[in-house]
Formats: structure tokens, sequence, C-alpha cells
């Protein structure tokens, strides 16, 4: 058995692990929340690297799975069907297990679906609305596939600003905990802090595992190849349709997924996840990381989110992330991490020293 490949994996274990006990010894352990909302995040960038990484397919819209995800998760979670109780299909659901009655905020009974249920129905909406938009979409290619996808991405953010049900400019708030089974919650609540910080943490590496698997096989193989040549790729029998299809749903499921946890989180979710600016600072962070570098791409995810959710970029936050995607794109497009980028940006700086000597 080959353990080399398994090394990476146990040094991220025991690089949460050791993140967390360096913040109960320090004092410091209020900054898991924080720690928390960058692993989710860092969830929805991961599955971003695949497919811009490997499929060499650029999305711009992103951040709709991702508010897709939660905005159904929150939905059907707060929305009361008690007065429809003895409604046929309310009825079935219920009969069905998928129902949960509990107490709202005035102390009346109110019956919700199970946190299990929308998460279930939020994935395969999910996995609906991306094989809809990516069937047409993805024979796009180069800036017209940005645009496509920014134009879905735009449709989500407006749905959800405009629509009453989604809370409109208020968003959803009072979403339940995320009781995954007795003992064991996704919840912002200060007592269950460590806990929820493993959830994520074991999701992200659970993330992780999936994709490297995925990147090592065939159909890894294939995905490089539609990468570097995709006529060619076509040309030698790979089903680039296909691959680009399926690799894209599969980034909107991640995306789809930490939605749904983030929201549960959080105790509820508003129309700026599911802004432009989201998606931008998704791909900012991909690219910074190296668009076909996945360990970069997740070090720079939980990096860069932290710093944006302690506040380190103030009000200039958006401009930050817009700003770093520029000077990547400029100076090091294979990723802040790759060496080559190193060389290229030392062959720039000695070029213009030697301009500024000659003049």
């Amino acid at each position: 058995m080959n353990f080399h490949k398994y090394l990476p994996i146990a040094a991220l274990i025991s690089a949460v692990i050791a993140i967390q006990l360096l913040t109960y010894f320090t004092g410091s352990a209020y900054m898991l929340t924080q720690l928390t909302m960058s692993a989710y995040y860092s969830l929805v960038i991961i599955g971003l690297c695949i497919l811009m990484g490997y499929a060499g397919q650029i999305s711009l819209g992103h951040a709709g799975f991702f508010a897709i995800g939660g905005y159904i998760s929150a939905f059907l979670t707060t929305c009361n069907l008690l007065p429809y109780r003895s409604h046929s299909l309310v009825s079935l659901f219920s009969k069905a297990g998928l129902l949960n009655m509990s107490e709202d905020l005035y102390g009346g009974q109110a019956l919700h679906f199970h946190p299990w249920a929308a998460c279930v129905m939020a994935v395969l909406f999910t996995i609906i609305a991306a094989y809809c938009i990516g069937g047409p979409v993805l024979k796009l290619k180069g800036h017209y596939l940005a645009m496509a996808t920014l134009g879905f991405g735009i449709i989500v953010y407006r749905i959800v600003l405009g629509t009453s049900f989604f809370g409109a400019a208020d968003g959803l708030s009072d979403v339940p905990s995320f009781v995954i089974f007795p003992g064991l919650e996704v919840s912002g609540k200060s007592s269950v802090r460590i806990q929820n910080y493993y959830i994520a943490s074991g999701l992200v590496i659970a993330g992780v595992i999936i994709l490297l698997n995925l990147i090592n096989s065939r159909i890894g193989r294939a995905l490089r190849a539609i990468h570097g040549a995709e006529d060619a790729a076509g040309a030698m029998g790979v089903n680039t349709a296909k691959y680009k299809l399926h690799t894209f749903v599969l980034s909107a499921v991640f995306a789809s997924i930490a939605g749904v946890l983030l929201t549960h989180y959080n105790g509820g979710i508003g129309p700026s996840e599911a802004s432009v600016m989201k998606s931008v600072r998704y791909v900012a962070i991909v690219a910074i990381g190296g668009m076909a570098n996945l360990w970069g791409a997740l070090l720079m995810g939980f990096l860069l989110n932290f710093l944006s959710l302690r506040g380190y970029f103030g009000s200039f936050d958006d401009a930050v992330f817009g700003s770093i995607l520029i000077i990547i794109m400029l100076f090091a497009p294979e990723g802040l991490l790759h060496k080559n980028s190193f060389r290229g940006i030392k062959k720039i700086f000695s070029h213009t020293t030697k301009e500024e000597g000659q003049a």
C-alpha cells in the first residue's frame, strides 16, 4: 500500500487539531467561529478549483449555487406548515418522517421540514439547476462562458433580493440548528463551538479526499486533457461535454452543501451571499492559490476568508479581493504558490530595474 499519498491528508488533519489546541491554550477560542465559517467557504473554493483548474471552465455564478442551498434549506426549516397539515401532500411528508414539530418564538407549535430533509431537497434542486444551466452554458468558451455564468448568478441574486418569502433584503433568520444525530449539531451556540469547528473541518477533509481521488483517477486524466486541448481530447474519444457538465454539477453540489450548513450555523442567510462580488471572491481565491493546485486553493481559502471575516480588510473588503484577482492575473496567472510564479515576478522586477539603469 502506498502511504505517501495519504501524508498530505494526515498533515491537514494534524493542522486542524493544532489550530484548535492553539486557540484553546492562547485563550482565543472565539476565533473558531470565523475558522468554522472559513471552512465552509473553503468547501466552495475547492469545488470551484476542480472546475476551473482541471476542467478549464470558469464560473462567476457559484455564489448562486451557495445561495440556492442556503435559502432553500432556510425556507423549508422556517416555513410553518401547521395550517396546511390536512393537505394530502403535507400529510404524506409527515408520514414519511420529513417534518419536525417545534415551538415557535411565541410559544406556539410550528411544523417545519427536518433539516436533513431540507438539506437533501436543497442539494437535489441544486443538481437540477446545475444540469439545466450547465447543459447549454458549457458549450460556450472563454469570456462568453464567464458572462453566461455571471448572468445566472445575477438572476439568483435578484430573485432572493426581490422575493418576499425569501425575506427580500432582510433575508431569512431564525433558522434552526442542524441536528446531524443526537449530540452532534451544526449550530452557532458557543457551547458547541469546538464541535462545529471539527464538523466543518471534517467536511472539508472529506471533500479534499473525494477530489484527490477524482484527480488521480481516469476521470481526472480526462479533465486535464480537456483543459490542455479540448478538441484533441474529443478526437481521442473523451466525451468532453459529459465530463465538463458532471464536473460543473459536482462543484455546484459542494457550494450548495456549504450554503446549507453555513446557513444553519449562522442561523440565517442574506442576499449578500448570492452577490456577484461573492463569486468574484471565490474566483480570486482559486486564482491566488493556483488554478490546478487544490492544496493552494484550500490554504488561501482558509487564510483569506478568515482575515476577511475577522475584519482585517475593513470596508475595502471587496476592493481587496478584486485587486488580488487583477494582480494575480497580471503577475502570477498560475497562482501565487506555484514555483514558476516567483520566477515570473522576479523576471518582471529585474527587467524593470535593468530599464531604469539604462535610462
